[in-house]
């Protein structure tokens, strides 16, 4: 055993303690630096980044509910106590003492390393930035039940960016960084409109924490395991060397059982104009902010998909920073087992740090970057000033039709064994190589279909579907691309509950998909029977008429290419959504664009 020593600050109050922690060594661990901070080194305990300097805080929550947040404070180590810098702020329900999403097995206590990968990858430290790490209500050492995006999570975002902009440690400038649920929070952070956020990084978000459940009345398979997964997560146990206060306060569930509960029924409401989710619709309330912005998104994600990713950028006024293409979950500056970078495009941290360095230090910077980056579906990458940029847009009149509605499609159902937090959910993959026969004998759904198009013609920013239905129950809608020998690729899809006959409209999921010359757009409509949906088959059969799609339109001849590679998780989309269509029609709308002015 070693002693080890270690500083908690509270809102107004040091208290050095010395906690017993278990670490290997035979003798006392050095002593920091005289002119770092107080807290504990890298020297003192492994789990503490090198060139940093690690205490602990606790500050109440911004509305007034007698929640009490958690912090872990890393400070640079080479620079002294009363030195001011600038802040980097992860708000979030993964940085336990004890682990992200489950136990890691760590045998010491210590700040998470859940975005270890930034630090040193940056050199944050070295450069003079401070990173604080603070746990949600009801997560890691803070009190309060979890509330999913809620307005206590909004508050608990409010008084992490006041506590850090205020500390004597600090500049009052502030950068939010997250990725998933904690991308989540950055957007939330934007929404509160706080002068001491300067800043955002935000990689693979949810835009709108209704679609990550539901989709227009239709529940996800993960509707209630999701839910069941944070429970998982708000409960892990803390480390035996935690604080006292830590431990009593990540046991705070235990006296409060409504907290799982509530947690439970709240978010299986599928209203999404419901006073519970209107909420929690980070893009509608993003209307008018200005926090500088930096986001990635994977078109073809299949975790945190670009649902209302669109919105929230038309209504954010601010600088806006991307990169957008053809990938999943993943982080901008994260390799496969090849070393391939997953997002195709190198230099993510860099780029960052250009950001960061821009709106936290005014440092002006030496490299141009490009406002938004994007990768389409060719793998091909493109510079633009702005998300979306269309170059025309069309109105597509569809064939009416008749489809029975009885979930059947050939698709994987939902493997049992998943996990569903944000940081492990995919969607089931269909299986390879299946024919579909759109023809008269198919009863579960129909198509249209475009005429070839006489060059390449991309279809970019969000469909929105129109449809008379002539009987309640549900309708999906999939775009597809379609080669002239009937190879097709399903690239966007979206479904919706009819709760009664008449009109019915919806978004489908933003997208960047160019048809090379000579190919068609086909648009099923149909019944779900999909396993990404938990969907309930009202055995209606629905005549579909006065249906239109609307689509904005790109030409890529003027296109601005910029450097990145092929995203390799397109290729694993390509051969899991490629089928054969047999019977494709001539077409009866097009793809055209307008000239050039």
């Amino acid at each position: 055993m070693s002693i080890l020593r270690r500083t908690t600050i509270t809102a107004g109050t040091l208290i050095t303690a010395v906690t017993l922690a278990v670490s290997g060594a035979a003798t006392a661990a050095p002593a920091a630096p005289a002119t770092a901070p107080d807290g504990v080194t890298h020297e003192q305990n492994p789990r503490v980044p090198e060139g940093a300097v690690w205490t602990e805080a606790y500050f109440p929550s911004a509305d007034n509910s007698g929640v009490e947040l958690h912090a872990d404070v890393l400070r640079p180590a080479h620079l002294p106590a009363h030195a001011k810098t600038p802040v980097i702020l992860v708000v979030s329900s993964y940085v336990s003492h004890a682990g992200q999403t489950g136990p890691q097995g760590w045998t010491r206590t210590g700040p998470s390393d859940r975005f270890a990968d930034f630090t040193s990858g940056t050199d944050l430290f070295q450069r003079g930035y401070t990173y604080v790490m603070v746990d949600l209500r009801g997560f890691g050492g803070s009190t309060g039940c979890l509330d999913w995006m809620g307005p206590g999570e909004q508050a608990d975002v409010k008084a992490a960016i006041q506590w850090t902009a205020s500390r004597p440690w600090s500049t009052g400038k502030v950068g939010m960084y997250g990725k998933s649920y904690d991308a989540a929070t950055g957007l939330v952070g934007n929404n509160l409109r706080l002068r001491a956020l300067k800043a955002v990084v935000a990689q693979e978000p949810v835009w709108d924490m209704y679609n990550y459940l539901f989709s227009n009345g239709v529940p996800r398979p993960n509707v209630t395991a999701t839910p069941n997964a944070y429970n998982s997560i708000v409960t892990m146990a803390p480390l035996p060397d935690d604080s006292a206060r830590y431990r009593a306060n990540a046991a705070y569930e235990q006296s409060h059982p409504e907290c799982l509960a509530d947690n439970l029924t709240n978010n299986n409401n599928p209203d999404p104009d419901s006073a519970y989710w209107r909420a929690r619709d980070l893009a509608a309330q993003a209307k008018g902010t200005g926090t500088p912005l930096f986001v990635t998104q994977g078109f073809i994600e299949n975790n945190t998909k670009p649902e209302d990713m669109q919105q929230y950028l038309d209504n954010h006024r601010g600088v806006e920073r991307g990169w957008l293409g053809q990938w999943e979950h993943v982080r901008g500056n994260e390799t496969n087992e090849e070393g391939q970078l997953l997002q195709g495009r190198a230099g993510f941290f860099d780029e960052v740090m250009r950001f960061y360095d821009r709106f936290l230090k005014n440092d002006k910077p030496g490299v141009r970057d490009p406002a938004f980056a994007i990768e389409d579906n060719t793998g091909a990458w493109r510079a633009q000033p702005t998300w979306p940029m269309s170059t025309s847009s069309t109105t597509a009149t569809l064939l009416d039709g008749q489809y029975v509605d009885d979930g059947i499609t050939s698709t994987l159902a939902t493997p049992a064994d998943q996990q569903w937090d944000m940081e492990h959910y995919t969607d089931p993959a269909p299986p390879a190589g299946q024919r579909l026969t759109p023809m008269a004998g198919d009863t579960h759904s129909y198509f249209s279909w475009s005429r070839p198009v006489t060059s390449r013609v991309r279809i970019t920013a969000t469909p929105r579907i129109t449809l008379r239905a002539s009987a309640p129950g549900n309708v999906m809608v999939r775009l597809w691309d379609v080669a002239a020998d009937g190879t097709a690729v399903m690239f966007d899809e979206n479904v919706a509950l009819i709760e009664r006959a008449g009109s019915v409209a919806f978004d489908l999921k933003s997208t960047d998909w160019t048809l090379q010359t000579g190919h068609q757009l086909g648009v099923q409509i149909g019944t779900i029977g999909s396993g990404n949906w938990r969907d309930t088959p009202s055995g209606n059969t629905i005549a579909v008429s006065r249906a239109r799609l609307d689509l904005a339109l790109q030409d890529p001849r003027f296109d601005r290419p910029t450097q990145g590679d092929r995203s390799p998780f397109l290729d694993t989309y390509l051969r899991q959504y490629t089928r054969t269509l047999t019977g494709v029609g001539e077409g009866t709308f097009r793809l055209a664009l307008r000239p050039r002015r």
